[in-house]
């Protein structure tokens, strides 16, 4: 239970600089430049708009989901606990670990395809494997690490995408004609990734000391970092026909600089996933053992990674938009809305009888609520794409929770 009960004010030590370098540390990653080559058919000017609109709309919420686990100290979904029931929670920590599990799937896969572009001598599956005991043994470490890793290590990495950066400049930005693609849906690639860290934004921030500096440090360092990275995508894509970062860094000499970007980015961002998959699972289960969790998460991610197919993993960005959009729509409205931003954090722990306990643990409307945010994210972005699936599902899920919550 200790590790989702309330962080005491002594091991809150996060100020709103790190929490920015962590944010930072965990945007810059090749998947996140992956996803910004998606964005190449809008051509550089609209695609751009698209990369800045789309995180300035997730990015808001994703801090925000942020400023509830610093005020009460609590993780990620025991704050679902208020709007859906404790057990009625267990929903976002399931859908949680497997989205967490997915990226870490992902970020491997990526990383090993660039460390093996960067040295053949080893193979593909090899450098998956080596990057995810690498991740996994990083995560295992704890908070204790967060704050120097952060100071140190994202510094470095920045610089060094401050070179890959300047290497796919060097390459030229020819201005390609829009060839057909929704601005709607790409609004949605970019605010799927935002999102994507909202289940797990409090796990951090709980332990940070103020609430503007959760707030800002999280929504500034994920903004540069994301748009950044998004940017380097559809720059590479629209230079070169490929979100190859690596390749080029290594055509114009700068080998080692990218297998300390692989390494780094990887490490930097999927232990996050990982460690939070395991708070994830101890919502539902506090008795589990967090080293173990962290690395029975961490085999399964390297076991998906190595079969995950890469033409998958638009689906999965509008999959993790679908499921989780819903969810913090019920949850914000709930919070800012109706509960004028207090919580009775007590009760969010008492297995009978509690406020929060509803009938049989679960509120059922808000699970109604969320089940209709979530289909029509889905008819949105199989329907009507240009819409954009994000904004009205989450909008919508709070209305309809509203309704029977006032």
């Amino acid at each position: 239970m200790e590790e989702i009960r309330p962080v005491p004010d002594k091991d809150r030590v996060l100020t709103g600089f790190d929490l920015f370098l962590l944010w930072l540390g965990a945007a810059i990653s090749l998947a996140e430049v992956w996803a910004g080559g998606m964005l190449a058919p809008l051509g550089f000017g609209l695609g751009m708009l698209a990369i800045l609109l789309g995180h300035i709309i997730g990015n808001t919420p994703f801090a925000l989901g942020g400023v509830i686990g610093t005020k009460y100290g609590v993780p990620t979904m025991v704050t679902l606990r208020p709007s859906f029931g404790i057990r009625g929670s267990y929903l976002g920590s399931v859908l949680n670990v497997i989205q967490l599990i997915g990226w870490t799937a992902v970020m491997l896969v990526v990383a090993g395809d660039a460390a093996y572009a960067v040295y053949s001598g080893i193979d593909k599956k090899t450098w998956i494997v080596l990057i995810g005991i690498i991740t996994t043994l990083w995560a295992i470490g704890g908070s204790k690490y967060w704050k120097w890793a952060g100071r140190i290590g994202v510094l470095a990495l920045a610089g060094v995408c401050i070179i890959a950066t300047y290497s796919i400049l060097r390459e030229g930005i020819p201005q390609k004609a829009p060839s057909g693609m929704d601005f709607g849906l790409a609004l949605d690639l970019v605010i799927a990734m935002p999102v994507s860290w909202l289940p797990l934004v409090s796990d951090y921030s709980r332990y940070s000391r103020s609430i503007g500096g959760a707030f800002w440090g999280t929504w500034l360092g994920y903004m540069v970092g994301s748009s950044w990275m998004y940017a380097l995508g559809l720059m590479a894509f629209l230079s070169t026909g490929s979100t190859d970062v690596i390749s080029v860094m290594v055509k114009l000499g700068f080998t080692g600089l990218a297998l300390i970007l692989i390494l780094l980015s990887t490490v930097t961002t999927t232990f996050l996933d990982l460690y939070s998959a395991a708070i994830s699972s101890l919502n539902i289960n506090p008795k589990l053992n967090r080293t173990l969790t962290l690395i029975v998460a961490g085999v399964i991610g390297i076991a998906i990674a190595l079969v995950f197919p890469p033409e998958a993993y638009e689906n999965f960005l509008l999959f993790i938009g679908g499921m989780f959009c819903p969810i913090f729509g019920i949850v914000l409205f709930d919070y800012f809305v109706f509960r004028k931003g207090k919580i009775e954090v007590d009760e969010l722990y008492k297995e009978r009888g509690g406020k929060y306990w509803y009938n049989g643990g679960i509120n059922w409307w808000a699970l109604a609520s969320w089940a209709v945010g979530f289909t029509l994210y889905e008819l949105i972005a199989i329907k009507a794409p240009w819409i954009g699936a994000s904004i009205p599902s989450m909008v919508i899920a709070g209305l309809v929770y509203s309704f029977k919550r006032g």
